[in-house]
């Protein structure tokens, strides 16, 4: 970490996650020092413009902060990977984005002298800087161990996030309530529209976008209002 607090920020992962993850750290102070080659690279040099694309083990060795965001079946075999071609550094924050895993998948740069941290932030990404704004409203779920903790929770704050912390053994059930609503919400979202096509509705999305939206909302508070289950 740099004498005024700001850290060299490397992104494995150019999908829609980690491009948007660096210009919300970029845009906090910190330096983006380069980015894996990904499913769509225009995209991701329109969110960070002028970031050197360059192989992982390049991104490790000159990063004091990795974010990792790949997809979930491919985390565990990259951070091992790196780890037996002596990739990770004594010292060295790295930091993934997925929400089923906490820093158990992160045990191999760990047990090689790097700090674990797992924050996943809860909102849909687009991988435009349409995100950021997302990011200013949405909550973070961020697991790390007791001593780095206060680290996990200010990146999750620079990101634009409120923190929220997760227990590891809990990260299961919270990816299940991830997926359940993202998953579920789309798939109403997609059988109601397609009735409305099938019977000449012009424009199904945009009709149902004020109906959608209020009724989430009004779940969300009801949701809130109510009292937890003992």
């Amino acid at each position: 970490m740099t004498r005024d607090g700001r850290l060299g920020v490397g992104i494995i992962g150019a999908g829609r996650v980690g491009p948007v993850v660096g210009a919300a750290l970029g845009g906090a102070g910190h330096a983006v020092i380069g980015i894996t080659s990904g499913s769509d690279d225009e995209r991701a040099s329109a969110v960070l413009p002028d970031v050197p694309v360059l192989e992982a083990l390049e991104v490790v060795r000159r990063a004091e902060l990795v974010v990792i965001a790949v997809p979930s079946e491919q985390l565990p075999s990259l951070v091992a990977g790196i780890a037996e071609v002596g990739g990770w550094q004594v010292g060295q924050l790295v930091l993934h984005t997925d929400p089923a895993y906490g820093i158990e998948v992160l045990r191999p740069a760990a047990e090689r002298g790097a700090i674990p941290l797992a924050v996943h932030p809860a909102i849909t990404f687009t991988g435009t800087s349409i995100d950021l704004r997302q990011l200013q409203a949405g909550f973070a779920a961020v697991t790390a161990p007791a001593a780095v903790l206060p680290i996990a929770q200010a990146l999750a704050v620079e990101m634009g996030c409120e923190p929220v912390v997760i227990a590891e053994t809990d990260r299961p059930a919270y990816a299940d309530a991830i997926a359940t609503a993202t998953e579920f919400s789309r798939s109403i979202i997609g059988q109601s529209t397609a009735r409305l096509r099938e019977i000449g509705v012009e424009n199904p999305g945009g009709y149902l976008s004020a109906l959608v939206q209020s009724t989430v909302e009004r779940a969300l508070r009801e949701a809130s209002d109510t009292p937890p289950l003992i």
